[in-house]
């Protein structure tokens, strides 16, 4: 981008005031001071101070008051989310800008922003991602310090550093390893984003039947202060991609719970949306989204003894794809690594456990409540129960807003889905190309009942 535009150069602070005067302009409604709506904004809006703090090489009490920042905002944002349910009457809101002024800003935000992914400068975690994962290739041992959750493989795929890579030259294999991790990620990366933009747009045309408002959810997800920031993340955003396109299918249990599974391999803690979405499709499809979650879960644990040298180094890495490390870690309250950033780097760890025990008992009440579940429950609820996973996920809790944000754009901006129940929504298994392969034919019987009803609807 550097080469077209001479002396181009956005860095984060800049654009967290540009990007925040464009949204307040295009989406703030002047007209309705105190809707729902302007508060919504002012609440996406108000992560990106901390989001700042946070970021890079701060000092450790900016980066205290930036976690305890994201920390309140993120409070306040999963209050929003729970009493969602509660706001029957949805007027349309729809952007201040035009069709297609809108889509042209939505495409202007996504060249830009895919452009520096692509023309960014070779990173320090570019160069040890590509170390570690011909080592796992290989069959060799794992790093052991592992402080995150999910599928080790991938982490170690989607690791990134804003700190730049050595000046020395990788030796001839390691220069071939890294060119072919660094543009599959970025490459990954870029396919990520642009399939939660689909997403929203899909969403907004097919279940909230306005493209307007498809793809003015797509545009304030470009926007985002956060976006910018968290850009080459596949960490952050490839879960994001499949839960919103879980979102997106949630009418074919069976491929919602695909997808829900995926996420739950990648970053383990999707897996607590398994109790709300069953209580959606409890009259219908339960047994589709479990078949379907269970199978891809199965696969990708079987897939660890491809990658695993022995059944120490398999168990290893089942114990950290399921998270079972960092619970020992919490409720041993062990000490974290010091290069490890996070809210719980700076307060007592202990506290963790009663704020993972009430996330986890609040995931398991969604089974139950609300009794009647409908798209606008599973939306709102599945961002809250990602949201709470903020408060105690480390490294960087509070930081991993695309878990939830693209569920949280959809929540806010959806219109009234009372009746988007699973009895009437979901797509009944005999519609489904698995019923209608194993679906009873009815067979001819001896006095020619079948041959005579044949006839008649000939007849007919």
């Amino acid at each position: 981008m550097r080469d077209i535009l001479v002396e181009y150069e956005l860095n984060p602070t800049t654009w967290v005031y540009i990007s925040s005067l464009m949204t307040l302009g295009i989406f703030f409604k002047f007209g309705r001071f105190w809707s729902i709506r302007n508060i919504d904004l002012l609440l996406l809006i108000a992560y990106a101070p901390g989001l700042l703090m946070t970021a890079g090489h701060r000092p450790e009490w900016v980066q205290a008051f930036g976690y305890e920042w994201l920390f309140v905002v993120s409070g306040l944002m999963l209050v929003r989310m729970l009493l969602d349910t509660l706001m029957v009457r949805r007027p349309l809101l729809e952007p201040n800008l035009s069709s297609s002024g809108l889509t042209f800003t939505c495409m202007a935000m996504l060249v830009f922003l895919m452009s520096n992914v692509l023309t960014q400068s070779l990173k320090e975690s570019e160069v040890t991602g590509a170390i570690q994962t011909e080592q796992v290739l290989q069959k060799k041992e794992l790093p052991s310090e592992q402080a995150v959750v999910g599928y080790p493989l991938f982490h170690i795929f989607a690791s990134f550093s804003e700190r730049p890579a050595p000046k020395e030259t990788p030796p001839e294999e390691m220069a071939r390893a890294l060119g072919r991790r660094r543009p599959v990620t970025r490459t990954t990366a870029i396919v990520a984003h642009l399939a939660v933009v689909i997403g929203l747009v899909l969403i907004g045309y097919r279940h909230f039947e306005n493209l307007h408002t498809g793809v003015a959810m797509a545009s304030l997800y470009l926007l985002l202060p956060y976006t910018a920031q968290t850009t080459p993340r596949l960490d952050h955003v490839a879960p994001a991609a499949l839960l919103v396109w879980a979102a997106e299918a949630y009418r074919r249990p069976g491929m919602a719970g695909i997808l829900i599974g995926l996420a739950a391999g990648l970053i383990c803690y999707p897996l607590l949306l398994v109790p709300l979405w069953c209580g959606y499709y409890w009259r219908r499809g339960r047994w589709r989204f479990l078949i379907g979650t269970g199978a891809v879960l199965v696969l990708m644990t079987l897939s660890l003894l491809l990658i695993s040298k022995d059944q120490e180094t398999f168990l290893a890495q089942l114990r950290q794809m399921y998270g079972v490390e960092e619970l020992v870690r919490v409720f041993q309250t062990k000490p974290l690594p010091e290069d490890i950033a996070g809210f719980w780097r700076f307060h007592v760890s202990y506290y963790r456990i009663p704020v993972l025990v009430g996330g986890v008992v609040l995931a398991g009440s969604l089974a139950i409540w609300p009794p009647q579940k409908n798209y606008a429950t599973l939306l709102s609820c599945s961002a809250a129960v990602l949201l709470t996973c903020q408060f105690w996920h480390m490294p960087g809790g509070g930081t991993y807003l695309n878990w939830y944000l693209p569920l949280a754009i959809l929540t806010i901006f959806r219109p009234n889905l009372e009746d988007r129940i699973a009895a009437t929504a979901v797509v009944p298994t005999e519609a489904t190309w698995l019923g209608a392969m194993f679906r009873r034919r009815p067979s001819p019987n001896s006095n020619g009942s079948s041959s005579q009803s044949a006839g008649s609807e000939i007849a007919s």
